[in-house]
């Protein structure tokens, strides 16, 4: 998860994609920025926004982030899709990265995180991550359960 620094003031989260550090095994990950109509900078403000189902994708040279949510403003003049797909700004050695990862078995590029950055700027950290099998799912769920366990055990001594 992206850290809040203390000296922002204008550094909010406003979605975050919780299921998949437990779906994926993330390699690597980058921020994007996101290209965004004003009623949806608008919506985002209010914090009407989910980017859990969501995915995205590198087509025809540029990257795109795929059915994620953002809630419409309700005094918009020109209101926006909800689901539309929306381009992400990377450059173009992000981009080529981007594209020879997804090209291997497996790889796939998640969002992580959507937040405003300390300029007041959409921001969306996406990783590129391999999809977990169900053992792996298992062993972290475990690994997670031990740490904390050995936390309690070690505050209470027993």
């Amino acid at each position: 998860m992206a850290k809040k620094p203390k000296s922002d003031p204008n550094y909010k989260v406003i979605a975050e994609n919780r299921r998949a550090r437990f779906d994926y095994a993330i390699e690597d990950d980058i921020e994007c920025g996101v290209v965004l109509m004003g009623s949806e900078v608008k919506s985002l403000r209010n914090g009407g926004s989910n980017i859990a189902e969501s995915y995205a994708e590198v087509k025809d040279g540029e990257l795109w982030l795929v059915n994620s949510y953002i809630a419409p403003y309700d005094r918009a003049m020109f209101a926006h899709l909800e689901r539309r797909r929306r381009k992400l700004l990377v450059s173009k050695r992000e981009l080529a990265r981007l594209w020879n990862e997804t090209q291997r078995k497996g790889m796939t590029i998640v969002p992580i995180v959507m937040y405003f950055n300390h300029k007041g700027y959409v921001k969306l950290k996406v990783g590129i991550a391999k999809g977990k099998k169900l053992h792996d799912k298992r062993a972290t769920e475990a690994k997670r359960d031990w740490g904390r366990q050995k936390q309690r055990l070690l505050r209470h001594g027993d």
